[in-house]
């Protein structure tokens, strides 16, 4: 572990050190960027993948989905490898896993160990997507703790729009995504790319701290007090008294607990946990990952060329960019119940719109037997827009809203392991979500929009319901 240099608690770090935090919490929220980019960027290959394996709508959405059960399987193990090796050293698997499955899916012999390599992949996005929030919750400060969680959303999003940037500067320069570019088909450039950010995931994870929480739960005391010192600033027995706050939340009882102890009465965090499952799996069933990974042959089987379809894909990222910032920007202030009410009520209605375009399409089949949506110039406007609007109201309360509550709403002693869960069943969710969405949408586009749109009333209720407020409480005061 490369940290700084040694330092001596006293007046002098009076003060946290606000630097430090955002640079720990960006380093770790590079995980973020990979997860945003490794599953989107499929969205400008799919169609040249499909086309040079011979495959249909089943098989091309088992082929990009079976990359989610691998994430689900990685968010289910990365818990208990974190609390047993700590979080540092599961990034830097995170890193490995990620270069290797990219660079294996850019260079496959087939459709069957391209799925294999995508699934490393999603190993790779499944360890990161519980790590880099747990370890950005624990080391940030209560009173910034939802803008720096929230840095990890940014992570994404901006993984997101890298991806779709490389796919339609790709596709631009080779002429299409089947097209070779210096000797490689431009949808294999577009994979093995993200061998590139893996890579300097992997150096970042040399210069940051491992978790205090890890720290003081492996008896590693004194390293633990000297990162609390810097980023949470205050005098010696400020310090002290954090620590102990620490010892007493990671509980006298040591032991990993199991899902079977999680749900039990022993513990009393049950509810809690089910809590973060229904929020992790809610963010999904609204079909926000539809938009990423299938934009571009959605919007073509509506009319628009490809070079038109991934450059909608681009605007979609941007949208998305803006308001992620604009939830770092509130979510501090304003809370994170707030928040996420917003947002349902946004993609309800942004989803209801866009169903009722879809309603109004002319169905046809192509000479594939594959349905064809025709919508007028005014209807394909407003699903162009009511598409964006739901993307915008997503971004900036259920995208990064929920990884933030996930990393705040569980105890010291089980966040590692609940998160993991939580984080699972979000996987899990989204292989449903798109494994099933070609399927559906070749029956009824409109009817499966307007699924998408009940699942975002649902959320409304949700969080009336079971959504407490976590806005400025330490994390030893969660549960």
């Amino acid at each position: 572990m490369a940290y700084s240099e040694s330092r001596e608690i006293g007046p002098n770090s009076a003060n946290a050190d606000v630097a430090h935090a955002v640079l720990f919490a960006a380093a770790a929220a590079l995980g973020g960027f990979l997860f945003g980019y490794d599953t989107a960027v499929i969205n400008g290959a799919v169609g040249a993948i499909r086309d040079r394996y011979d495959i249909g709508a089943g098989a091309t959405g088992l082929s990009v989905s079976l990359t989610l059960v691998g994430a689900a399987v990685g968010a289910w193990l990365a818990g208990r490898i974190a609390d047993k090796l700590g979080r540092i050293r599961v990034m830097r698997i995170a890193a490995v896993l990620f270069m290797i499955g990219a660079l294996g899916s850019a260079f496959p012999f087939g459709i069957v160990d391209l799925t294999l390599w995508r699934v490393v992949g999603g190993l790779a996005v499944g360890f990161a997507s519980v790590i880099s929030p747990a370890y950005i919750a624990e080391i940030s400060p209560a009173s910034m703790r939802g803008r720096l969680g929230s840095m990890y959303q940014l992570a994404i999003v901006l993984g997101i729009a890298v991806s779709q940037l490389v796919n339609y500067a790709l596709s631009a320069a080779a002429g299409g995504a089947r097209n070779n570019l210096l000797g490689i088909e431009a949808w294999q450039w577009m994979l093995a790319v993200a061998a590139i950010p893996a890579l300097i995931y992997l150096i970042m994870t040399l210069t940051i701290p491992e978790s205090p929480r890890f720290l003081v739960a492996n008896g590693r005391t004194a390293e633990a007090r000297e990162i609390i010192a810097d980023l949470e600033g205050g005098s010696d027995d400020v310090v002290t008294k954090r620590m102990e706050e620490i010892r007493i939340s990671l509980g006298e009882d040591r032991t990993r607990p199991s899902l079977k102890a999680l749900f039990s009465k022993k513990l009393g965090v049950g509810p809690l946990v089910l809590v973060g499952i229904g929020l992790a799996a809610l963010q999904q069933f609204v079909g926000i990952n539809v938009i990423f990974y299938y934009s571009s042959t959605l919007w073509q089987s509506v009319g628009f060329g490809e070079d038109r379809s991934l450059l909608i894909s681009v605007v979609s990222a941007v949208v998305n960019i803006v308001g992620t910032l604009v939830a770092i920007a509130v979510i501090d202030r304003i809370g994170r119940r707030p928040l996420l009410l917003i947002g349902s009520v946004g993609m309800a209605i942004s989803l209801g719109t866009a169903a009722v375009c879809f309603h109004s399409a002319e169905i046809t089949r192509n000479a594939d037997g594959e349905s064809v949506a025709t919508l007028s110039d005014t209807n394909g406007t407003i699903a162009l827009i009511a598409a964006n609007a739901f993307v915008f109201f997503f971004a900036l309360s259920w995208g990064p809203v929920v990884w933030v509550l996930i990393s705040e709403l569980f105890p010291n002693r089980i966040r590692a392991v609940a998160v993991g869960v939580a984080t699972a069943a979000n996987w899990l969710s989204n292989f449903l979500v798109s494994a099933t969405f070609p399927a559906l949408a070749d029956w009824n586009l409109s009817l499966t929009y307007g699924l998408y749109a009940a699942m975002a009333v649902l959320s409304i209720g949700f969080v009336v319901k079971f959504v407490k407020e976590t806005k400025g409480r330490t994390l030893e005061e969660a549960g």
